[in-house]
């Protein structure tokens, strides 16, 4: 009997249908032979609305929040009595919605009191939407003869109080989770996880970040020792590209966690960046697959690269990011200059995407998102205002308009002529290359260019991929 740790997302959780549908996937699974441990992300937009409306008390729009909450309680409340026929367990769970709502509501409260709102109170109201959703799956699986528990994850995983991106501490999961779960699996029990969340050892609630569900699952299939973890979503698995882009775009029969990471890291939607990271040591493997089409295998990751003949994998694309320079001619053989450079901009807590450095040290550039490139450049111009004033470096610039397209693929370390193939596709399809930046890993190359020539891009270097379709998929 193996034990599978199931994720939904918030589109497998869109209404009372779809949440019917996870339900029947769960118990086909148990049915199989499974121990069957779920977590469960907030129905669609639910998320969103919860955040929008703290932040509306909190500038005193009271009418926002107020709506908000109306219409939560409306939407969960509809979905609760199609999901619960019986009289007796569709009150008690009527019950438990209002109950959570009624939170959320006091939570806004106090927080247009306040006329500010915290990271502590971000992660208080944002949790609520995954409280929900796991009480509706958990009742709809009981209506079904199941034995299903809901459980919320700030019992079982505990952080670091670092608010809206805490870190959890594992010691002290994994001892919760081994006294709190693996014995209901054992006893046939199916447990429905709140995802996104987690809790400070004081027990004060915390959120792993956006998109934090899938990190959830991952740290919760690590601690019962689960033989693997699969990410349901709406999509087959891990495309080759973005299918709005590219309508020929297909699912990548297998994928290692170094591609997978680099991915992830680099735009692609389907999994967290940091999914990868608790179950890495295990070597578990990872599989994506598609709610509305259980049937279909979907793409597995696992620990090492399957490589073909071909090179590229996939492509993906980063959008609304600015491109930063910081040149002079007085660089060159200057020490610590992009070392203060970085030092400064980690100081504003801003990720750097893609650098690149030009061989003659005149010049180095990299890639920030744009709603943080203003921080960055003041910073950067603050620490190198000496420099500045010497002429040393000649200027501190941005570029906007830019995207990140990168190329990926594990077999592309050992192929020659990848780089030459892919610049060849982009002259032909007109695209010019202002940065190159490729991985140590030698899985990736990432190229920025304009953002008017994105789509021409990725539609070209699809063709990469295109080519190597038939041998991936042959392979799988």
């Amino acid at each position: 009997m193996s034990v599978l740790t199931f994720k939904f997302g918030g589109t497998s959780m869109g209404d009372a249908d779809i949440i019917k549908g996870v339900a029947q996937i769960i118990l086909d699974a148990q049915a199989e032979g499974h121990q069957v441990l779920t977590v469960v992300s907030a129905m669609t937009g639910v998320t969103n609305t919860l955040l929008n409306a703290a932040r509306a008390a909190a500038e005193g729009k009271t009418e926002i929040y107020i709506k908000a909450t109306a219409d939560l309680r409306d939407r969960h409340h509809e979905t609760a009595r199609e999901l619960v026929q019986d009289a007796a367990a569709q009150e008690a769970l009527l019950a438990e919605l209002h109950r959570l709502i009624d939170d959320f509501q006091d939570l806004c409260r106090s927080i247009a009191v306040l006329g500010e709102v915290t990271n502590r109170g971000l992660d208080a109201v944002s949790s609520i939407g995954e409280r929900l959703s796991a009480r509706l799956l958990a009742a709809h699986l009981q209506e079904r003869g199941a034995a299903a528990l809901p459980v919320d994850a700030t019992t079982l995983i505990v952080t670091d109080d670092t608010f809206q991106n805490a870190a959890p501490l594992m010691e002290l999961t994994r001892a919760r989770v081994q006294e709190q779960i693996v014995p209901r699996l054992k006893a046939g029990i199916l447990p429905v996880v709140t995802g996104f969340i987690g809790a400070t050892e004081n027990g004060i609630t915390t959120t792993l970040g956006r998109g934090g569900s899938d990190y959830s699952a991952a740290i919760l299939a690590d601690c019962v020792d689960a033989d693997e973890l699969w990410i349901w979503t709406d999509v087959d698995g891990v495309m080759t590209t973005d299918p709005r882009l590219v309508p020929d775009a297909r699912v990548i029969p297998t994928l290692s966690y170094r591609e997978v990471g680099e991915l992830a890291f680099f735009g692609a939607k389907v999994l967290h960046p940091r999914t990868i990271l608790p179950v890495m040591e295990r070597g578990m493997p990872i599989r994506v697959r598609n709610t509305f089409n259980p049937t279909h295998p979907g793409t597995l990751i696992q620990p090492e690269p399957r490589l073909t003949e071909g090179t590229a994998k996939a492509i993906t694309i980063i959008r609304d990011v600015h491109l930063i320079t910081v040149a002079g001619r007085g660089m060159m053989g200057v020490p610590g200059i992009a070392g203060r450079t970085f030092t400064a901009v980690a100081r504003e807590s801003v990720n750097l995407l893609v650098i690149s450095q030009s061989s003659s040290e005149q010049s180095f550039c990299f890639i920030v998102p744009d709603s943080d490139s203003a921080r960055a450049v003041a910073a950067i111009r603050e620490e190198l205002a000496l420099e500045l004033e010497r002429r040393d470096v000649d200027r501190v610039w941005v570029q906007e308009d830019v995207v990140i397209i990168t190329v990926v693929g594990a077999g592309m370390r050992s192929t020659p002529g990848v780089a030459a193939r892919i610049f060849g596709v982009l002259a032909d399809a007109g695209v010019n290359v202002t940065v190159i930046a490729q991985g140590s890993s030698e899985s990736s190359i990432s190229l920025v260019i304009d953002s008017s020539d994105d789509e021409a891009a990725v539609r070209a270097l699809h063709t990469l991929v295109a080519n190597n379709g038939d041998q991936a998929s042959s392979s799988a």
